[in-house]
């Protein structure tokens, strides 16, 4: 169903008297068109310059970045940050979110002092770039139990305190794992439980929510207000352990965005990690071509 339509029949409901609980949901406004440019990880490595030029091509108006000064990486692709944003703007896109490599600092023997002065480093750059949101993009396999998702959400919230002192927001971004029961209770419980909605919010990769068997809107229902990014990441129809183009899967995003009101939703970033059929940047050409057409119009 596209806006136009749900608009419609929300009205003709309304005129009625009879508003389904579905109609009752807020309509989405209007968002910038993103990227998480994971989806172009190789591409970006090897030319940031022309991938960037070819992302603003294809009608994306932001991106989210990656990784920061890890791995041999200099802060964001080779570059300072002053010198990344300069690049940023020179194809006129701007960035809100960046996902940082704070997720190592959970792992053992490394101390809250070389977790906060990273933080601090992380801060800054993000500062630089003009970006709202530093993301936790993952968690080690060794710390997928109880309690060591108890342990996160306590990080998340000292962390998210730091965050929020320097007038920015820290977010969790989840996978499938959090969603798998320990005892009745899954980690992504724990999260939502056991932290601080005002200091944690959460990135929400629409993909890995449902090919876990998730509701996208019961998540939103349970904490209203704190899922202000999407990742929208579309599921193959024949093999749902793979991503695809958007719009060529099987996810219908616009029984799903009615409802971002009700989530808190900001921004949102079309990703792709696997399955590029013909290329990565003809994928993500065409996801920006069907996200225009059908879901922000």
């Amino acid at each position: 169903m596209n806006r136009r339509n749900f608009i419609g029949l929300a009205g003709t409901f309304a005129a009625a008297g009879l508003v389904p609980s579905w109609a009752s949901a807020a309509i989405a406004p209007k968002y910038k068109m993103g990227l998480q440019l994971y989806s172009l990880n190789t591409e970006m490595k090897q030319n940031p310059r022309d991938t960037l030029k070819q992302v603003a091509s294809f009608g994306y108006q932001e991106v989210e970045t990656y990784g920061f000064n890890h791995g041999g990486n200099k802060f964001y692709w080779n570059m300072e940050p002053a010198a990344f944003h300069d690049l940023l703007q020179e194809f006129n896109l701007t960035t809100s979110s960046g996902h940082y490599d704070i997720d190592k600092f959970l792992l053992p023997g490394v101390t809250v002092d070389e977790r906060k002065k990273y933080l601090d480093d992380c801060i800054k750059g993000a500062k630089v770039l003009g970006q709202q949101y530093i993301v936790w993009p993952w968690l080690d396999p060794q710390l997928r139990n109880p309690e060591s998702f108890r342990l996160l959400a306590q990080t998340l919230n000292e962390m998210g305190e730091q965050v929020k002192q320097a007038g920015l927001q820290l977010l969790y971004h989840n996978h499938n794992f959090e969603f798998e029961a320990h005892n009745g209770k899954t980690g992504y419980d724990i999260i939502l439980s056991q932290t601080d909605p005002d200091l944690v919010k959460l990135e929400l990769d629409l993909y890995w929510a449902i090919w876990s068997g998730q509701d996208p809107q019961h998540l939103f229902s349970l904490q209203p207000g704190r899922f202000v990014i999407w990742h929208i990441k579309d599921m193959d129809k024949t093999n749902p352990d793979l991503h695809t183009v958007v719009g060529d899967g099987s996810i219908d995003f616009n029984k799903i965005l009615p409802y971002a009101k009700r989530a808190g939703l900001k921004h949102l970033f079309i990703e792709q990690g696997n399955n590029y059929v013909p290329s990565a940047l003809q994928c993500v050409a065409k996801s920006a071509r069907f996200v225009k057409d059908n879901i922000l119009r």
